[in-house]
């Protein structure tokens, strides 16, 4: 499954917050990720989801409070790695893990994930991924058997596995995110993890302890019945890729299935929640 996206950069004056605004509204018409710049973002959308009128419910851009310009493009594969590498930085979380790719120094924490991205997360990639991380380093995770729903690049299956959780499903609907997720779990010397190309169907008759899905907030609202059927008795829920303002629809979606929210963490704006069973 090869799929092509559609880039839109955008220029953007004043750059906040109308850059935020724009983000969350590309957001509800299924952009999903999104590089910052000096001037404004570039956002990214899949080929599949896109149409000639795409832009035409962005309520930002009729607006008379700010300057917005913009111009598109195909995304093909092959540009994929020189974007990472201008905007890919390495991340740290509570000087425990270190995110990087092989180009950044070994800031030598306890955990160390090292990634070649092939692929971009976008502005929301450092926050929700931090946040994930954070979640996931409160959590006993010895042998729990564990699925990483979207998983991009495979970090935090990679993470799950070097916290104990065993055996581990990570799975992304993009070809790029497939293999790249192959290649870094080798990197990483992972031998729990089984990397799957597909989307929710496949978790038909699976079950899972913890399960994490960073992802665009329409993709989990859409697929929280199969997340919640392979979920067991007493199992984890992380979820994030969404802000604060959408937490009351997650949670109306998540609540039906009798799950609680355990913690919240808050990043920028962007938010990580965990789910437990009441």
């Amino acid at each position: 499954m090869d799929l092509k996206y559609i880039g839109y950069t955008f220029k953007v004056a004043p750059k906040e917050p109308g850059t935020e605004i724009l983000i969350a509204q590309l957001g509800f018409a299924n952009f999903e990720s999104f590089v910052e710049n000096e001037d404004g973002v570039t956002a990214y959308i899949q080929e599949g989801d896109w149409n000639a009128e795409i832009l035409n419910d962005i309520q930002i851009l009729s607006s008379d409070e700010f300057e917005i310009s913009y111009k598109q493009e195909v995304i093909e594969q092959t540009n994929w790695n020189s974007e990472w590498e201008k905007n890919f930085n390495q991340i740290q979380v509570d000087d425990l893990v270190s995110i990087r790719a092989p180009f950044h120094e070994n800031p030598n924490l306890k955990y160390d994930i090292v990634i070649e991205p092939k692929m971009s997360f976008g502005t929301g990639h450092h926050e929700t991924t931090h946040m994930m991380v954070q979640h996931l380093l409160d959590m006993d995770l010895t042998d729990k058997k564990t699925l990483d729903m979207g998983c991009g690049t495979g970090i935090l299956a990679i993470f799950a596995e070097m916290k104990g959780a065993k055996p581990i499903d990570a799975i992304d609907i993009d070809n790029w995110c497939y293999q790249n997720s192959i290649e870094n779990v080798e990197r990483n010397n992972c031998k729990n993890i089984n990397v799957f190309e597909g989307d929710a169907s496949l978790l038909l008759n699976k079950k899972y302890d913890v399960i994490i899905a960073n992802i665009n907030r329409n993709i989990l609202i859409n697929d929280m019945e199969a997340y919640m059927n392979c979920l067991n008795e007493n199992g984890t829920i992380l979820f994030s890729g969404f802000y604060q303002d959408d937490i009351p629809i997650i949670d109306a979606e998540v609540s039906k299935y009798g799950l609680k929210i355990d913690k919240i963490i808050e990043r920028n704006n962007w938010v990580a929640l965990k789910y437990i069973f009441e």
